[in-house]
């Protein structure tokens, strides 16, 4: 594994797991607490100057406006980001393993 791109902070990757649906910045903050079982959960703040960053890195786009609310969704480019942080955090976790199921700790 290359180290192409730095790792994601737990908010964005989960922002980008999130958009892979259209979603507004409340659908995003619903997702990302129901899917970490309320463990992470995200303010507005913090969403929506995640979304202006990843709009300029261009890994989601707008998607829809509807009133107020604007609907984003992950680019290709996104996925691939997506895809490159899963395999890292599979090698962190069969490393992971590895030493523990070694048993000496």
């Amino acid at each position: 594994m290359s180290q192409e791109h730095a790792p994601l902070t737990e908010g964005v990757y989960y922002i980008l797991l999130a958009l892979y649906e259209p979603r507004h910045g409340y659908g995003i903050m619903q997702f990302a607490e129901e899917m970490s079982n309320g463990r992470v959960k995200l303010g507005a703040g913090t969403i929506y100057g995640a979304i202006k960053s990843l709009v300029k890195k261009k890994w989601i786009q707008a998607y829809e406006e509807d009133g107020r609310k604007k609907e984003y969704i992950i680019t290709d480019l996104g996925k691939e980001i997506v895809e490159w942080e899963v395999a890292r955090l599979k090698e962190l976790y069969i490393n992971g393993q590895h030493i523990l199921n070694r048993g000496d700790l």
